[in-house]
């Protein structure tokens, strides 16, 4: 199979889904695996060329949604989050009447930062420097000692607003005051379609987390998209359990979606599986570009997100979410619900960073030769070639 081009999406059945298990098990049979239409070149310049880094910030992520959190990060008005984006600072806060804004994290009198912490529960921003106060709606609230300041009309002076939507359970922004934002129409029918239907807005994030790394953006979230690596970085880990370099994949032009099989479907190779339920055989993951890879597991969500450093091409920000169902929504008490979370966490962390991190800093590190030969992705390497034509039409399309 061969996808250079989005394919038409047509809704979800189990016929549609049963096909792609009968073609990854075909592909497990015959040693192959979906696969592009030509090998692609890399050049090392990609990850640390401070000139690209600025045109990322400036038309990916100035340009387009992304993910910053699950919302029930802030579950209630007040509950807040802020957020290290390539170009702002933001705070992200639920509002009074259950919507979410998100602002530049600077007072407008004098630049101070409103919030330091990562998360939190307020009435008021208050600036640590000179106590000006806004809204949780970003509106001016106080000027202190107003009668000495001067004559300002505060209603020009409420934080700068990012354009900020909650749709399939996650809060998206756009990193550029002004911007219009569209989740649905970024998405596209299909993928849409297909967030949907997993009801995220169910499912509470059990922990978040964010790492800075000495690695570009791209190489992190390269790695997440590679079936290729599994057998050889993780050897004793998910090399065990899951199958390397067997894919099927759907391609819908700015995102991706594909079934990784794992090895306890090795049983249904010589066995028709008919129209059994095969989903605890298999990882469902998804490129939602520019930046994010959401892994649907059987029984929850774990999201991986990656930003540039926003000065830093050989730096990243990364942030990994797990994100299950809540406690009540399971046969689970509160404490074996917590531990098993706990122990999912743990496992995914431990794979992290013991085993794709120093491989991936190795890489960076690399890229700092002057002589550096041109490196290559294969046609196996499917979604990452995806993610490559993707990001490079967004630059292509500010750049003329």
């Amino acid at each position: 199979m061969t996808e250079t081009t989005p394919s038409k999406f047509i809704s979800d059945t189990p016929e549609r889904r049963n096909d792609r298990i009968r073609r990854v098990i075909t592909h497990l049979k015959d040693g192959t695996t979906d696969s592009y239409d030509e090998i692609s070149t890399i050049s090392a310049t990609e990850y640390t060329d401070p000139a690209l880094a600025v045109a990322e910030r400036e038309f990916v992520f100035g340009a387009v949604p992304s993910i910053v959190a699950h919302g029930s990060e802030i579950p209630t008005p007040g509950k807040f989050v802020t957020v290290e984006m390539p170009r702002n600072k933001i705070i992200v806060v639920r509002q009074k009447d259950g919507s979410v804004k998100a602002f530049v994290n600077a007072c407008r009198h004098r630049g101070a930062m409103l919030e330091t912490a990562k998360s939190g529960h307020c009435r008021i921003f208050s600036c640590p420097y000179h106590r000006w106060s806004y809204d949780t709606d970003g509106s001016l609230r106080t000027i202190t000692r107003g009668d000495t300041f001067g004559d300002l009309d505060q209603t020009d002076l409420s934080l700068a607003e990012i354009p900020c939507e909650e749709r399939h359970g996650f809060v998206w922004v756009i990193d550029r005051v002004g911007a219009t934002i569209d989740v649905a129409g970024w998405l596209g029918e299909e993928m849409d379609t297909i967030l949907a239907s997993y009801d995220m807005d169910r499912y509470t994030c059990f922990r978040a987390g964010s790492f800075t790394e000495p690695v570009n953006w791209k190489l992190m979230q390269d790695a997440f998209l590679d079936g290729y690596h599994i057998q050889y970085a993780h050897p004793n880990t998910a090399g065990k359990y899951i199958h390397t370099n067997v894919s099927v994949l759907e391609d819908f032009g700015r995102h991706c979606r594909w079934i990784k099989p794992r090895k306890s479907i090795d049983r249904w190779i010589d066995e028709d599986p008919a129209d059994r339920p095969m989903d605890k055989y298999l990882i469902e993951t998804h490129f939602l570009g520019p930046n994010s890879t959401l892994l649907k597991q059987p029984d929850h969500i774990e999201l991986l997100t990656f930003r540039p450093h926003p000065t830093d091409p050989g730096q990243s920000i990364f942030e990994m979410r797990v994100i299950p169902p809540k406690v009540e929504d399971t046969d689970l008490d509160e404490e074996k619900w917590t531990a098993l979370w706990e122990k999912n966490w743990d496992i995914l962390l431990r794979v992290l960073h013991a085993e794709d991190f120093p491989i991936m800093r190795g890489i960076q590190a690399a890229m700092q030769s002057g002589d550096v030969a041109p490196m290559y992705l294969g046609k196996n390497e499917l979604a990452n070639q995806i993610f490559r034509r993707e990001l490079f039409a967004l630059l292509e399309k500010d750049s003329q």
